[in-house]
């Protein structure tokens, strides 16, 4: 097999990838909560086997003057957006598409996701489903901007928006130990824009489940995966971004970005106990207030540091 079908062979199979680290995932967190409630940890793992077969078999919901057409690509978008954020993802020296402004593709699919939520709160024509809609995009108006400073930060001490680049700009020392202030806003996004943990109030239940209130079946099934494929996506994007990418003793590279996104994943899904759900006017007040001018001072660092013509 030459490199160029083996390439689309990978290809093809990484939806497959991403949806079953999603599954472990949704697998690890359904132990937490079980822990959490004082239930059987393992009953835990086969959660989510479990609860995929029930929606499968569950039918498909219809509303008066849902808009299905809409309601049903909001849907189904988030996964087709958590895999096309992971192609540009390098696995050591193999990247499904090496993009020269990668960087700049994982923010477009990001801004992607405001449509993605936002069609999912219309379509169904339900005041809960459009409440949640409108959090969504009084969340991201918050965390958007701070995110797009992180990502710049690691551009700018690489000297560039190909993945491969900032990677490899990572050899001596890991921009997460000198960009902590991107590095943690960025994993912040991460959770925001999958609607999680603290940042999920375009799901939450005092809004009787918001945008996923009127789903059923297998509808309800592709939200609840696309949402840990999102976490998956943004877990292996912070990767090369600023974790050293496939950097690491005797595991090959490729391996290392797996083991590192399986990691970070961990540490997303455990913490969100830690914090209460943030509403959407007070997120804003911490994103512009105390973040946002975190996050400069940050780029800036960043930026005095390649103009000298090194690392601290």
């Amino acid at each position: 097999m030459d490199s160029a079908a083996a390439g689309a062979l990978w290809t093809l199979l990484l939806p497959f990838a991403v949806a079953a680290a999603a599954l472990l995932a949704a697998a690890f967190n359904a132990v937490l909560d079980n822990r959490t409630s004082g239930l059987p940890a393992a009953a835990g793992l086969s959660s989510p086997i479990r609860e995929t077969a029930r929606l499968l078999r569950q039918q498909r919901r219809t509303l008066p003057g849902a808009d299905a057409l809409l309601w049903r690509v909001g849907g189904a978008g988030f996964v087709v957006v958590a895999v096309l954020m992971v192609l540009v993802v390098p696995f050591g020296g193999f990247t499904f598409a090496d993009l020269p402004v990668g960087l700049v593709w994982f923010n477009a699919m990001d801004v992607l996701l405001w449509a993605l939520w936002w069609l999912l709160g219309w379509g169904a024509n339900s005041a809960w489903s459009l409440v949640g809609g409108y959090r969504f995009l009084a969340q991201a108006l918050s965390y958007e901007l701070p995110l797009m400073f992180a990502l710049t930060a690691p551009a700018a001490g690489a000297g560039s928006l190909r993945l491969l680049d900032i990677q490899s700009a990572q050899q001596d020392l890991w921009f997460v130990v000198w960009m902590p202030v991107a590095f943690l806003v960025y994993a912040a996004s991460i959770v925001a824009f999958s609607s999680w943990g603290p940042f999920q109030t375009a799901t939450g239940t005092d809004a009787a489940g918001g945008v996923v209130t009127e789903l059923s079946g297998v509808d309800r099934l592709l939200v609840l995966a696309g949402r840990y494929m999102l976490l998956v996506a943004g877990a292996a994007f912070a990767v090369p971004l600023f974790l050293g990418g496939g950097s690491g003793p005797w595991l090959p590279d490729p391996v290392w970005v797996v083991v590192k996104t399986l990691v970070l994943l961990a540490v997303l899904i455990a913490v969100r106990r830690l914090f209460p759900i943030v509403r959407p006017e007070r997120l804003a007040e911490v994103a512009w207030v105390v973040a946002m001018p975190l996050v400069l001072v940050q780029l800036a660092v960043a930026a005095i540091v390649v103009v000298n013509g090194g690392t601290p």
